[in-house]
């Protein structure tokens, strides 16, 4: 069911900013709201996150919180659910003020949230994660059979299709969501609050999700959506509230919106989407790998030259991350030979690697990317902390550290109080610009990148796509891993295809259009003609 309208003129989001910021929430007529924020206020120290918000949800709606990163979202959402406490403002839940001291007072109103990180226990079952510490009981005992049942007749009503005696650590991520969904509904939840919901799904799992928040809405409950992404806003949402630095500044409704409207309200300015970007001019190849084969990953063959952007598209866990990690040096090779500017580095370990010219931003930038309990600056040195950034006597002068991040947090726009933060205080998006402007500050001929804007704002992806273009125009070579088909579209001088863990397609830009790419994502690429990485050219296609 997709609702874009037309595209009026992004005057048009400009024109319900100005009377936005100052109004106050609409009643429905004959039933109060199912949630109301009036002018919340949220400090933090050097922070003003949230500057006296209205919000106004109705009942039945699915309504999208948008906004840059440190915009506020997540502040506002936190209050709602009980892990902030307001500096100022009330909320009220179907037309009743209320004041929650934690999350578990949120839930006995009728709110749940399902947040990015999934609080799930990969050991137990579904039915034991949907139930935990809300276990049917008999005689005094867990009652599974119950508990079963429970789980089965709430994914039926919901469509919802899960099996509620399999183990949540082997479920994909797209059910692993549903389950979390279930815990909700299961609890009596009426408003369903979802952080960044499908920033970790394919394009089919998310539209089965929204499919699913469809129904939900359709029988009476209500989602709060918050999302950077603007497809996903005007297919499935009713209603948009957008906050910049703190404050509302658009109240729209969807059917009479566009996405170049919304975007202009989230940053302040006209913004281009789904551009495409010029081609490159390749140069000397970079990267060779030949018949490579690692765990989930079977004789895979392709070049990366510089001057070159090569992305690779495909349903995750078709064996994108696993290839990534072995050319990285993080997972063992078992066959085959990786060569960097001609130098053979398929028994080299990561540091080997790094110090012969790779740069590497993985996918996830918490476990792998970032230490979180270290500084922003501290962070921002990692990986060069013996070159650029060390003493003679091999130490890390403070005032080097601090002046090298100051020069990168400007540059990549990251939003840090100061660089002495902690890298755990900042937003999803931020981390992820910190971790980019890391590996590209120092200029190593190849960039391997994944999902270089999961979880980033429109202003800041636009910003990302140049850096990585200005990277590559400079003579760099770039492997791009993204689940976007529009980024790999959009950025990609040749495009491969992953399935089943081997290279089946590959594709020159002009050829890769969005039904050829959807159809060799999902295994129905045509044998591989001469020249493609299944069968390599002599300079090594």
């Amino acid at each position: 069911m997709t609702r874009r309208p037309s595209d009026p003129p992004a005057a048009d989001a400009r024109a319900a900013e100005a009377g936005a910021a100052d109004g106050a929430p609409a009643a429905v007529a004959g039933l109060p709201p199912a949630v109301e924020l009036r002018g919340i206020t949220k400090r933090f120290p050097g922070t003003l996150a949230n500057d006296a918000v209205h919000l106004t949800v109705r009942r039945g709606e699915i309504h999208a919180l948008m906004g840059e990163n440190g915009a506020g979202k997540s502040t506002l959402m936190s209050v709602l659910y009980g892990m902030e406490r307001p500096d100022a403002g009330s909320i009220l839940i179907d037309g009743r003020e209320v004041s929650f001291g934690s999350p578990g007072a949120a839930m006995a109103a009728g709110l749940g949230m399902v947040h990015q990180s999934f609080k799930l226990f990969d050991s137990l079952t579904v039915a034991e994660n949907v139930v935990y510490r809300a276990e049917p009981r008999r005689f005094g005992l867990v009652d599974r059979a119950a508990a079963r049942r429970r789980v089965r007749g709430l994914a039926a009503e919901h469509g919802l299709a899960v099996d509620p005696d399999a183990r949540v650590g082997d479920l994909p991520v797209g059910l692993r969501q549903r389950v979390e969904i279930l815990k909700l509904l299961h609890r009596g939840a009426r408003t369903l609050i979802l952080d960044e919901p499908t920033a970790v799904l394919t394009p089919a799992e998310a539209d089965a999700l929204f499919t699913v928040l469809r129904s939900l809405t359709a029988r009476g409950r209500t989602v709060i959506l918050v999302t950077h992404k603007l497809r996903e806003v005007l297919e499935a949402s009713d209603n948009v509230t957008v906050l910049r630095d703190g404050r509302v500044v658009a109240r729209l409704r969807t059917a009479d919106t566009s996405g170049a409207g919304i975007a202009a309200a989230m940053t302040g300015r006209d913004v281009e989407l789904d551009r495409v970007h010029p081609a490159g001019t390749p140069g000397e190849v970079v990267l060779d790998v030949e018949g490579l084969s690692t765990a989930g990953v079977h004789d895979v063959r392709l070049s990366v030259r510089a001057g070159e952007i090569v992305g690779v598209a495909g349903v995750a866990g078709n064996g994108q991350s696993e290839l990534v990690e072995a050319l990285a040096g993080l997972r063992p090779v078992t066959a085959g030979r990786v060569a960097l500017r001609g130098g053979d580095i398929t028994r080299a370990s990561a540091t080997e690697r790094r110090a012969k010219g790779l740069a590497y931003v993985p996918e996830d930038r918490h476990a792998v990317g970032t230490a979180p309990a270290a500084s922003v600056a501290d962070n921002l040195a990692m990986g060069h902390h013996r070159t650029a950034l060390s003493s003679r006597r091999g130490l890390l002068p403070p005032s080097a550290v601090r002046a090298h991040a100051r020069e990168l947090v400007g540059r990549f726009g990251v939003k840090a109080a100061t660089p002495d933060v902690p890298a755990s205080s900042l937003s999803g998006g931020n981390l992820q610009k910190l971790l980019l402007g890391r590996e590209l500050a120092h200029g190593a001929p190849l960039l391997l990148v994944e999902q270089p804007t999961r979880g980033v704002d429109i202003g800041a992806v636009q910003a990302i796509h140049d850096e990585l273009i200005a990277y590559r125009d400079a003579g760099h070579a770039v492997l791009l891993v993204s689940a976007e088909l529009s980024e790999i579209r959009g950025l990609a001088d040749r495009i491969l295809v992953m399935y089943e863990g081997r290279v089946t397609a590959a594709y020159d830009r002009p050829d890769a259009d969005e039904t050829a790419l959807g159809l060799a994502m999902a295994g129905g690429a045509p044998a591989p003609a001469p020249g493609t990485p299944d069968t390599p050219a002599p300079d090594g296609d």
